[in-house]
């Protein structure tokens, strides 16, 4: 098995088992994270309507200009789903990583969220 094929099948398995766990409503939102090698997306899901209620990305922060994927955006990021959650009066949620392993961006991006905030 090719060391890529090995990588996408161990994220899998821990989405699979994060997923079985949480559960977001209108009060208590999913956050839901992924990441690409260039952008990073969160968005705030109510599962029980499946409904996104808000979402941000580190796409839309570099529309005009070319961002690089790096901490300080992920912070960013976090900043702003956090604005966007707490303007709806939504003060708690649950934290999807979405199987990636909460360490450089992902924990950058839910420290900065909590700063701001948000509780999870």
């Amino acid at each position: 098995m090719l060391k890529k094929e090995w990588v996408k099948e161990r994220r899998a398995r821990r989405k699979l088992s994060i997923s079985k766990k949480i559960k977001g409503t209108k009060d208590r939102p999913r956050l839901s994270v992924f990441k690409s090698n260039k952008y990073i997306y969160i968005q705030a899901i109510d599962d029980d309507n499946g409904v996104t209620l808000a979402s941000a990305s580190s796409f839309i922060l570099g529309k005009n200009k070319k961002l690089k994927l790096n901490k300080a955006t992920a912070e960013k990021v976090g900043e702003i789903i956090a604005e966007k959650l707490l303007s709806l009066k939504i003060d708690q949620a649950v934290f999807d990583r979405n199987g990636f392993l909460y360490t450089g961006k992902i924990k950058f991006l839910a420290d900065s969220a909590r700063k701001k905030g948000l509780k999870f």
